[in-house]
């Protein structure tokens, strides 16, 4: 199966990374509300990041590099050659 590793940001400026299948169902569930419990107190603004190619393993591992990285270096990997929604 396809793992996706993605990045949204919200409308307090910060960031959110996650895993999934399917992207824009993802996102949907996010802006429904029935997402993560961090969109309760963060509203999702849209899709700023995306990595294709993974399989369960790889998307987590993958995930929580990206959550340890700085603010900085998260909006650096935004604007990479890494991220296919560019």
């Amino acid at each position: 199966m396809n793992w996706q590793v993605y990045i949204i940001l919200c409308k307090d400026n910060s960031l959110y990374t996650g895993i999934t299948t399917a992207v824009q169902r993802r996102f949907a569930q996010h802006l429904a509300g029935t997402g993560a419990k961090y969109f309760r107190g963060h509203s999702p603004l849209r899709l700023v990041y995306l990595e294709e190619g993974h399989d369960r393993s790889s998307a987590s591992r993958r995930e929580a590099e990206i959550k340890k990285l700085r603010p900085k270096d998260k909006r650096r990997l935004i604007e990479s050659p890494e991220n296919c929604l560019k």
